[in-house]
């Protein structure tokens, strides 16, 4: 049961990988052009940055395919961590992408061209109707899943450009001021800097194998430390998998094999349901005698 959901799961993934980046790739083509006919920094910039985005999806959609690889001799957890590379890739694309709309911006401020305003905003508005939609299609699990959650934010964040750049179009339209069109990019740089950093920060926690953020590893070693006959918990590690699965890996001090360890039927149960750690290895050590009474007392 639980091997069929995951299954049906990583081929749901795929499939919407799949659909919102040709649908982007589609709509970056329409806005590009448009962008050119009209010499829209703002739109031109706004198609930039989705192609930036078109890569990070592809690159996201990779990974999702990836992770799907069965173990073998040699990679025996599989391509799982292949998830981990594509949300960091995608936030340094960010990042460079909305650098260059800021330098094009601040060149234009000295001699900005007439913009139509009329296509500027009909095209933005499309782009905003699309990437809502494709945003919509990734949203189950981003909040778990951090190659989404580099989609998810990917896509809202170019449909806040478009809004950006429809207020621009408006703007323009009542007032005639053309240095409108490259302060929004100075804006849209900005907005898109702000709303990558936190994605930039959990990319490298993960590719570092720091303990990820949703699990608290003081409650995990109380927990641990709680179970009956444990004497002491050391060499305790948590990280990262993949954006959708933890490891723990723990010695286990107790009296052996004087006693049965009967937690060890629940203790995969509890980990994964209490703090959502699904692949667990736990190595015993024996505790005897003063050894063993030391480190009882140690431990109250």
């Amino acid at each position: 049961m639980g091997h069929s959901h995951h299954h049906d799961h990583s081929l749901n993934t795929t499939r919407a990988f799949a659909t919102v980046t040709l649908v982007n790739l589609a709509y970056t083509m329409l806005e590009a052009g448009y962008g050119f006919a009209t010499n829209s920094l703002a739109l031109l910039s706004d198609a930039l940055h989705n192609l930036g985005d078109v890569l990070g999806l592809g690159l996201a959609w990779g990974a999702a395919v990836l992770a799907k690889r069965t173990p073998t001799a040699r990679h025996t957890y599989g391509w799982r961590r292949a998830t981990l590379l594509s949300p960091l890739a995608n936030a340094l694309l960010l990042v460079a992408f909305s650098g260059a709309l800021a330098w094009e911006a601040v060149r234009r401020f000295s001699a900005p061209p007439e913009i139509p305003a009329l296509p500027v905003m009909l095209v933005a508005a499309v782009g905003i109707a699309v990437n809502l939609g494709a945003a919509w299609l990734v949203r189950h699990g981003h909040d778990h899943d951090l190659n989404r959650r580099g989609a998810f934010l990917h896509l809202v964040a170019d449909a806040a450009v478009s809004a950006g750049v429809v207020v621009a179009g408006v703007v323009v339209w009542r007032t005639d001021w053309a240095w409108v069109d490259p302060a929004t990019g100075i804006v849209v740089s900005a907005v898109i800097l702000y709303s990558t950093w936190k994605l930039v920060r959990e990319a490298f926690d993960l590719l570092l194998d720091a303990v990820p953020a949703h699990i608290d590893p003081d409650a995990v070693a109380k927990y641990l430390a709680g179970l009956s006959e444990v004497r002491e918990v050391h060499d305790l590690h948590v990280w990262s998998m993949s954006t959708t699965e933890v490891a723990l890996t723990a010695h286990l001090v107790l009296p052996w094999p004087s006693s049965v360890p009967g937690f060890l039927s629940s203790l995969q149960h509890d980990l994964e349901h209490r703090f959502g750690i699904h692949h667990i290895t736990i190595q015993l050590e024996d505790c005897t005698g003063a050894e063993c009474a030391q480190a009882a007392a140690a431990a109250l």
